[in-house]
């Protein structure tokens, strides 16, 4: 009885076209959203748009494997976002996935090779004193003298730059030696490479170290321990392999040797001293076409405050040293991309760093040193490549997917359902196009980028939908038949049906949460939509397909139960309405109405 006069009530205050004309409100001013916001299709994700998928994994250092953290591999998802972002790559994807891996997603029409340099790269700047260079093993002559000409002596080549080195005080004699009497600016076609991070003040060599002697014999430079000048004198920098380890267990406090090449592309072998400047007093760097000096390409830098006093410390420092002590090297990842001499104190705060420099080589660098160094380093797992023509047949093959799941739904419930069939397909049809708004509005916003586990997700939510219209007309044709008439029976039903369809929804919604949270990648998409669609199914039950079944209650089409409406009574087998009498001391019997 009370759940009777729950349904009476309701058909009494019931008022369908409140609820249909707020869905259509909501679905105008989305789709209008959708329009003015000129993102009218879902942003694809990498497998159907088409793109490069690259997967790098945090490398410890050795006895250090719990420094992988949380909180170093957000710093470092937010450096590397910046970075492929300098790029000019808008829809790039950075994100975690496990405790040490890092999945970036860059879109089609973007240099793979250039993002993966940035992306990859830990860019790590020192500026170290340099005590001893010479060329590698089967190199030209030993290091020159301080009358040499500043071109032929070592200068840094970065591995995705072809740098040469210049000289930092940018004027020398006619012999090519430094003037230490004149300006960084005074001659412009010998100018130093300028650098982007400040010198750690009492950071200098601790000794005056000698160059190398007669015949290659080893330096030996004082103030550094037998370890290190063996390690000097065992370096082959024209090995690959010896150039990727070199000065690897180094602590920037420590000593350590290096690789860089000169301006005649041969490789220099380097000593050098604790670092005096490190990358993270760089304030700025920015990639310049010097037009007026001829100089080509260049980065600039600014310090902060306190690196502008470092580096002019230690320029002032360097200065006063015979050559090559006179010199610093950059060092970016362990590599010398630059060597230049130093004749006095640069104290201006600014820097640059100048060479055979490309527009792209030098915005790179630039890029590296403005957002900083990577916290740890990574190592390349794997790199897949989409093509778009792929990618383009995978979405089209989903598309199809979703459609044939469509049809074959809409044609089980006209089959089953007959003309109540056309309530769900317009139930579904409204459902889709919410969804797709959504996907469309919450690209940009968020994001969110569909791809074919999103797809499948979507298809998927197809029989969650259909499963609720199912849900609500098997409990009206219940009703039915027990002998009511359509106008009370979707009013009766809709408490049960109610309950049924919350339930449900609320477990697949669970399943999705649970699904994303504990999921990375592509199979957060798949979960994230069949949570959009499963909410959206709620909200279309509720605010479309009862109140349209309402309406249409009232239809005599549907309310005298016509064989094609899916309501006949006779076809349900209804039983003839019954009046029941209420006994206390014995059970009643049905009385033929």
């Amino acid at each position: 009885m009370a759940a009777l006069k729950k349904g009476n009530k309701a058909s009494a205050t019931s008022k369908p076209w409140r609820s249909l004309t707020l869905i259509l409100i909501a679905l105008v001013a989305l789709t209008g959203g959708m329009i003015a916001s000129g993102h009218k299709t879902p942003r694809l994700g990498i497998d159907l748009a088409g793109g490069t998928s690259i997967t790098l994994a945090a490398v410890p250092e050795a006895g250090q494997e719990s420094a992988v953290n949380p909180a170093d591999m957000a710093t470092a998802v937010s450096i590397m976002e910046r970075r492929v972002n300098g790029l000019g790559v808008s829809e790039a994807e950075v994100q975690t996935q496990g405790d040490r891996n890092i999945i970036v997603n860059i879109p089609k029409g973007t240099n793979s090779e250039q993002a993966r340099k940035q992306v990859g790269t830990t860019a790590k700047l020192y500026f170290r004193p340099v005590l001893a260079t010479e060329p590698a093993t089967g190199g030209a002559a030993p290091t020159p003298s301080t009358t040499d000409d500043a071109s032929s002596r070592g200068a840094g080549a970065g591995k995705a730059t072809d740098r040469a080195s210049e000289k930092a005080t940018d004027r020398t004699t006619d012999e090519g030696s430094p003037s230490a009497s004149t300006s960084p600016s005074a001659n412009p076609t010998t100018r130093g490479r300028t650098v982007t991070d400040a010198l750690k003040a009492d950071a200098t060599p601790s000794a005056t170290p000698s160059g190398p002697a007669e015949d290659g014999a080893t330096p030996s430079p004082g103030g550094t321990d037998s370890r290190i000048q063996a390690q000097y004198a065992a370096l082959d920098c024209t090995r690959a392999s010896a150039r990727a380890t070199a000065g690897d267990s180094a602590k920037s406090t420590d000593s350590t040797v290096a690789c860089g090449q000169n301006s005649q592309g041969q490789w220099q072998k380097y000593l050098l001293g604790p670092a005096a400047v490190d990358g993270t007093d760089v304030d700025q760097a920015k990639a310049v076409l010097d037009t007026q000096s001829g100089a080509g390409w260049i980065v600039t830098m600014g310090f902060t405050d306190k690196g502008s006093s470092k580096f002019a410390d230690i320029t002032g420092k360097l200065a006063q040293n015979p050559s090559p002590q006179n010199q610093f090297a950059i060092v970016l990842d362990g590599e010398v991309v630059s060597a230049p001499y130093v004749s006095q104190a640069l104290t201006g705060g600014n820097a640059e760093i100048s060479g055979n420099f490309t527009q792209k080589s030098a915005e790179e660098l630039a890029n590296m040193l403005s957002y900083g160094a990577l916290p740890l380093t990574f190592r390349e797992d794997s790199v897949t490549t989409v093509t778009a023509a792929l990618g383009g047949d995978q979405l089209r093959a989903g598309l199809i997917a979703g459609a044939i799941g469509l049809a074959l739904v809409a044609l089980y419930l006209l089959v089953y359902y007959r003309a109540l069939s056309f309530i769900a397909v317009a139930s579904l049809l409204v459902s889709a196009s919410l969804t797709y708004v959504l996907m469309a509005l919450l690209g940009p916003t968020i994001g969110f980028a569909l791809n074919l586990p999103a797809v499948c997700g979507a298809i998927v939510a197809i029989g969650i939908t259909a499963d609720s219209f199912i849900v609500y007309f098997e409990r009206v044709r219940d009703e039915i038949r027990e002998g009511h008439t359509l106008r009370p029976a979707v009013e009766r039903a809709w408490p049960r049906a109610r309950r049924t369809i919350l339930v449900s929804d609320f477990v697949s919604f669970l399943a999705a949460a649970v699904l994303f949270a504990v999921t990375v990648g592509k199979v957060q998409g798949f979960a994230f939509t069949l949570g959009l669609t499963t909410v959206l199914d709620v909200v279309v039950v509720f605010l479309f397909t009862k109140p349209l079944l309402t309406l249409m209650a009232r239809r005599k089409f549907f309310a005298s139960g016509h064989k094609w409406s899916g309501l006949d009574p006779k076809a349900l087998g209804a039983k003839p309405p019954l009046r029941r009498t209420r006994h206390h001391s014995a059970p009643s019997h049905p009385k033929e109405a």
